[in-house]
């Protein structure tokens, strides 16, 4: 999966314009919020533009095209939901790695020895479990797991 495929992809899970009071992100658009990007006209914000944040800011940072195919959505759908390093730092967990968040060559080696299914379902194990123990979960927690689920019903 290259970006332009995996950037279509996470806008089904993203959607359009919200400004939900309980979302500590605020205004979001395309999944861009005003939070992470407080000089932003989040609401005018266009599909181009946040595809150029998306490259710029997850999936470079990320490092998606540097990991096997069947982890780049996942690896980038989290680094887009829960931030680049706790992204990294689950992949790691998932490989048995010591989770600092720089994706190196220990985790992409591990990575490669690993089968690429598997490494699929315990990232977004360990990635529900990351998002269960975050303290707006009773909000948000619904909408995760069926993006979590959504993701491996894609595999």
């Amino acid at each position: 999966m290259n970006f332009d495929e995996a950037f279509e992809r996470l806008l089904g899970h993203e959607g359009g314009y919200v400004n939900d009071p309980r979302d500590p992100g605020g205004e979001t658009k395309f999944g861009i919020s005003k939070r992470s990007y407080p000089g932003g006209d989040i609401k005018n914000l266009t599909i181009g533009r946040a595809k150029q944040i998306y490259l710029r800011d997850f999936w470079g940072p990320a490092g998606c095209d540097t990991v096997p195919d069947g982890i780049r959505f996942d690896l980038f759908d989290m680094a887009v939901n829960s931030g680049v390093k706790a992204a990294v730092r689950t992949l790691q967990r998932t490989v048995g790695e010591t989770p600092d968040g720089v994706l190196g060559p220990l985790t992409l080696q591990a990575l490669q020895s690993i089968d690429p299914v598997r490494v699929a379902v315990r990232f977004n194990a360990q990635r529900l479990v990351f998002m269960a123990s975050l303290p707006n979960w009773p909000s948000f927690g619904r909408g995760w797991a069926n993006r979590i689920a959504s993701n491996l019903m894609a595999l």
